[in-house]
């Protein structure tokens, strides 16, 4: 599990292929602090595992299907990521509980400027909007941001200037393609509320306050 708070921004310094499957070695400093293998790292939103490190380095191995429903299948030598290692029950969640697995991408439609905050308009697919509210969370090529308006096939998020220097959003633009992951709780609600009469179950108000939860 995340949070969205990105650590900091990383860079591909290589991509490698052996038969479908591919691999990204990327560079970066902070999330080496205290990496071993088989560490699970957020990279743009998405949950990859560590199978090699060194001083300057990880490498991630990632599979087809990861490739063909993110932005990591535009991806080239040299682009910046965001990272994230998974979160630590220990410390404070300062966005909100991201799982590393996205629903798909969206579509940057315009960044406009908004007193010291930009606004970015993205396009959604119906599939991804099902699970949305408005002022709701939402992750972002991996951050944590809060729904400001919402639409049927867009919604916009405000960026604050912190999130704007310490992310790769300072380096997007119009047209470019986005990680996106919805609150898991929402999945979660829309899943039951779908299901809700097809699945009987024997958990009731009275048979919860029987056992010590209401």
């Amino acid at each position: 599990m995340f949070t969205g708070i990105i650590e900091e921004i990383g860079k591909i310094s290589e991509i490698k292929k052996t038969g479908k499957n591919k691999s990204l070695i990327i560079f970066c400093k902070t999330v080496l602090e205290d990496i071993k293998l088989g560490d699970s790292i957020a990279v743009n939103g998405i949950c990859l595992t560590v199978s090699k490190f060194d001083y300057k380095s990880f490498t991630a191995d990632v599979m087809p299907i990861t490739f063909q429903k993110s932005n990591l299948k535009t991806c080239r030598n040299g682009e910046l990521m965001n990272l994230e290692r998974a979160l630590q029950l220990k410390s404070r969640v300062g966005g909100h509980l991201v799982s590393g697995h996205i629903d798909g991408t969206g579509k940057i439609i315009s960044i406009t400027k908004s007193e010291n905050a930009k606004i970015f308009k993205i396009h959604i697919n119906p599939e991804q909007r099902k699970y949305m509210i408005r002022e709701g969370s939402i992750c972002i090529d991996g951050i944590s941001l809060t729904i400001a308006e919402l639409e049927q096939d867009h919604l916009t998020v405000s960026i604050i200037p912190e999130t704007m220097r310490n992310t790769i959003l300072q380096y997007k633009k119009s047209g470019d393609t986005v990680n996106i992951e919805s609150d898991l709780l929402g999945k979660y609600l829309y899943n039951f509320l779908q299901n809700k009469g097809k699945v009987k179950s024997n958990i009731s108000i009275q048979f919860l306050a029987e056992h010590g939860y209401v």
